[in-house]
C-alpha cells in the first residue's frame, strides 16, 4: 500500500563532510519521518576542522533546480541556508515568489562553525530585501543577529530580547534568536511572532561536537510543519530533538574537529 508522507525542500550548500548543508537536512528530514528533496547552492570542500574552498552553483541552475523540483513534487515546507552571493539570494528569491511557496523557514547563514565568511554585505542586503520578508520563520544565532541588526557588541540576555522585536521588524512572521553563543550552563535560545518573547532553555552539552547544529535546527522546524505542527509547536520540537542529536553526539566518532550531531540517535 502507497503512503504518502510529507515532502522538505532544503536549498542550501553542499558539506563534503557530510555534517551540516544538504547533508544534515536530509539526515534531519529522514529521522523525522518527512520525505527530503534538495537543491544545492554551492559546493564545499570542507570537513569537521575547515573550509577549504567554496563553489557557488550559478543562479539560472539553482531556479532550473527549484522549478523542476516544484513541477513534480507537492513541497509542504521549504528550509533556505547557505546561498553565499546576492545573485543567488536574489534567484532564490525570485523563484520561490512565482511558485507560490508556502512555509518558509530561513536560516541566514553567514559564518561557518570553523570562521568562515560565506556571504558578503551586498548578500546580506539582499536577504534583507527579498528573503526574509517572505519567510514565516528566521532562525538567526547571535553572530548573524549581530549581522543582520548592525551591532557589534556581544548581547546579554536583555538585548537579545530586544534583537528579537528588531529582527521581526525586517519583515519575517517569527524569530527564533538562537542563543548558543552566549556563555553559561543554560542555553537561552528565544522565540518571538509579535506577541510575547518566549524563552526556550536546555542544559548546555559539553561536547565538541556540535557541527551543523545550526543547519539541524532549522531543517528539524521545517520538518515539523511539513507535518502539519504550526511554527511555535515546531520551534519546540526541533528543539527538542536537536537537543537529543548533541546529548548523544558523542557516541559518533567522526573526524578531529568539530564533529557532526547524531542525526540518528533514536535510530542507530
Amino acid at each position: 500500500m502507497k503512503q504518502k508522507i510529507p515532502v522538505c525542500l532544503t536549498i542550501a550548500g553542499s558539506d563534503s563532510g557530510g555534517g551540516a548543508g544538504i547533508q544534515a537536512d536530509l539526515k534531519v528530514m529522514s529521522a523525522l519521518g518527512v520525505y527530503g528533496a534538495s537543491v544545492i547552492t554551492a559546493l564545499t570542500a570542507q570537513n569537521t576542522r575547515e573550509v577549504r574552498s567554496i563553489f557557488p552553483v550559478s543562479p539560472e541552475f539553482v531556479i532550473e533546480q527549484i522549478e523542476t523540483v516544484y513541477d513534480d513534487l507537492d513541497i509542504d515546507a521549504v528550509k533556505i541556508g547557505m546561498l553565499g552571493t546576492p545573485e543567488l539570494t536574489f534567484a532564490v528569491a525570485s523563484a520561490l515568489r512565482s511558485l507560490g511557496a508556502k512555509n518558509i523557514v530561513l536560516d541566514p547563514v553567514m559564518i561557518s562553525k570553523s570562521g568562515c565568511k560565506l556571504l558578503n554585505e551586498e548578500g546580506v542586503d539582499a536577504l534583507k530585501q527579498r528573503l526574509i520578508p517572505s519567510s514565516d520563520i528566521i532562525t538567526p544565532n547571535i553572530p548573524e543577529a549581530m549581522v543582520l541588526l548592525n551591532k557589534t557588541t556581544q548581547p546579554n540576555l536583555q538585548d537579545m530580547e530586544d534583537y528579537c522585536v528588531e529582527l521581526l521588524k525586517l519583515g519575517a512572521k517569527s524569530v527564533l534568536l538562537k542563543g548558543g553563543h552566549m556563555q553559561g550552563d543554560v542555553l537561552h535560545d528565544l522565540y518571538y511572532d509579535g506577541s510575547d518573547i518566549i524563552s526556550m532553555t536546555s542544559p548546555r552539552i559539553n561536547t565538541k561536537n556540535t557541527h551543523g547544529t545550526g543547519c539541524s535546527m532549522s531543517s528539524a522546524i521545517a520538518s515539523f510543519v511539513a507535518k502539519g505542527n504550526d511554527i511555535k509547536t515546531s520551534v519546540q520540537n526541533a528543539k527538542n530533538y536537536i537537543a537529543g542529536a548533541v546529548a548523544r553526539s558523542d557516541e559518533l566518532d567522526i573526524g578531529s574537529g568539530s564533529g557532526p550531531i547524531n542525526h540518528f540517535y533514536k535510530v542507530w
